[in-house]
């Protein structure tokens, strides 16, 4: 996937048209979030190509003729839609924001999580704060916030970074264990989604999480119902305090989805305290969606667009990297690479580091 396109490979009129659907994009948003949640995409799909007319819309839905006439009219403009003489019928953009998984879980997310804290992402542009999470919660960053988050939020929160690391489970836990790891860290290991799918593929694992006290509780509870705590321990830290000691004793030591969270210089001071801890056969795997590694533009588009949740909400100062910068921090930090895997689920790249001889 190239980045560097020719000037005439859109014309200049496609590129006005396209600067117009920039300056009413949060309309289109909005506008896409109400067909979905007022069930007008699902009841025009199910019309077939025959379509649904206004007024039986109108009918079948809690909102005026009125209120759905703007919407649909809308949703022609944004190619959601196509008219069939009077009637209106899904057209392919639409069928994908229907019924794709990924593109729901963007909308959810953006949405519930993003879209009034980034209204702030001009002041957290200058300031290098996450002007906008006041939207959500008086917290410092996100995380310590994350169990307290209202239902809805939360659930749009753990939805969308599920959803990426889920799809790569399968493949990640044969590489994983291929050197039968006996104790794995799992750095920031949130929920304990990924410890519990480790104590289900090895009986025999040990899993520390190291994570803040939050959201230990929530994965601590997770392991009890599994039935899996006397294999999951918990390691309560603020992986910011330098002050504060790293896990030792790890054979294996993951961090998935997880450096993106930080700046430079904590990911830095991060992998150093890490590497302090590990024993000479010890290894470090990083789990990371690189925006240049991505083998589609729309992988890369959603990645990209991610960093300035970062931005705005999260925590001000991190971002969805370029690979280099992450190969340079390891390098400073006494690591080295022994494996790179690129396209392991969607779009993520596990890097498997040592200590630098």
């Amino acid at each position: 996937m190239s980045f560097y396109r020719s000037p005439l490979s859109i014309s200049a009129f496609d590129a006005k048209f396209e600067a117009q659907k920039i300056a009413f994009a949060p309309i289109s948003f909005q506008v896409a979030r109400c067909l979905l949640k007022f069930n007008l995409l699902q009841l025009i799909s199910e019309s077939g190509e025959k379509g649904c007319s206004l007024n039986s819309l109108a009918q079948q839905s809690e909102l005026s003729e009125y209120a759905v006439g703007v919407l649909v009219d809308m949703g022609l403009s944004m190619g959601l839609l196509y008219l069939n003489e009077d009637t209106y019928v899904l057209d392919k953009i639409g069928h994908f924001l229907l019924h794709d998984d990924m593109a729901k879980t963007n909308l959810n997310f953006t949405h519930d999580v993003c879209y009034q804290g980034l209204f702030e992402l001009e002041a957290s542009l200058i300031e290098g704060k996450p002007k906008g999470l006041s939207s959500l919660g008086d917290w410092p960053t996100i995380y310590p916030g994350l169990s307290q988050l209202p239902d809805e939020i939360k659930k749009s929160w753990f939805e969308f970074d599920h959803y990426y690391s889920d799809h790569a489970f399968e493949s990640l836990l044969p590489l994983i264990f291929q050197a039968k790891p006996k104790h794995i860290v799992d750095v920031g290991g949130n929920t304990g989604k990924w410890a519990l799918a480790c104590t289900g593929y090895d009986n025999q694992v040990q899993i520390t999480i190291m994570d803040l006290p939050g959201q230990l509780k929530v994965a601590m509870e997770n392991a009890m119902t599994a039935g899996v705590s006397e294999r999951v321990q918990a390691y309560a830290t603020d992986l910011l305090d330098e002050n504060k000691p790293f896990c030792e004793g790890g054979d294996l030591y993951w961090m998935s989805q997880f450096l993106d969270c930080f700046s430079e210089a904590e990911i830095l001071s991060i992998l150093k305290r890490a590497a302090s801890v590990m024993k000479p056969g010890s290894e470090l795997c990083i789990l990371e969606t690189f925006w240049d590694r991505q083998p589609f533009e729309a992988g890369a588009y959603c990645v990209n667009a991610t960093s300035l949740y970062f931005t705005a909400i999260a925590n001000g100062n991190s971002r969805m990297y370029h690979s280099k910068t992450l190969l340079t921090l390891i390098s400073q930090a006494g690591l080295f690479v022994d494996e790179d895997i690129d396209n392991i689920g969607l779009g993520h790249t596990l890097l498997r580091c040592k200590l630098k001889p």
